[in-house]
């Protein structure tokens, strides 16, 4: 819209940001329908609590739904089988490069991250996405131009679980 303005043209449709990821085929996907929860940052103020996201895993995993925990180093691994050891269903898949992740995200039913550029890109891609700050201002790099997503929290507060869980079931429920 910005740029239409600075053109002098008006912007037509909602923008898309063109990118499509072919859906996974992998023998380590879990069977029944999974969410991607993106837990690792490079800034650790970004993380929201370990806690937390146990919380919202057992939630999802009542309703029948595993979760997935990519990584990217060892200490995000670390952080993945810390979880996983505690969250019935969860899988912590092998290290993926970019593009099978991209895949791995468009076959999520739906997908939790912190403010990292993974999130972004799960809602770039079109996939019922939150966005879960508390160390950022999500007004300044929250998840835009994206229909099914949705920042939530604010510099020094991160969202509450049942706030991240009703707002991805209304993501995921198309409302």
């Amino acid at each position: 819209m910005l740029a239409a303005r600075a053109l002098g043209y008006q912007a037509s449709s909602a923008p898309s940001y063109g990118i499509q990821a072919s859906a996974a085929a992998f023998s380590w996907l879990p069977r029944r329908p999974y969410f991607v929860f993106l837990h690792a940052s490079s800034a650790t103020e970004k993380l929201w609590p370990e806690a937390a996201w146990l919380q919202l895993g057992t939630q999802l995993g009542k309703e029948g739904f595993s979760c997935l925990l990519p990584w990217g180093d060892a200490v995000e691994h670390s952080r993945s089988l810390r979880l996983a050891a505690q969250s019935a269903g969860a899988v912590v898949p092998p290290a993926l490069t970019l593009d099978e992740l991209a895949g791995v995200l468009a076959s999520a039913r739906g997908c939790a991250g912190v403010d990292t550029g993974l999130t972004h890109l799960a809602a770039a891609l079109g996939v019922p996405t939150v966005g879960i700050y508390g160390a950022t201002d999500p007004a300044a790099t929250g998840l835009y131009a994206c229909p099914r997503a949705v920042s939530l929290g604010r510099v020094g507060q991160f969202p509450m679980v049942d706030e991240v869980r009703a707002v991805l079931q209304q993501l995921v429920n198309g409302k």
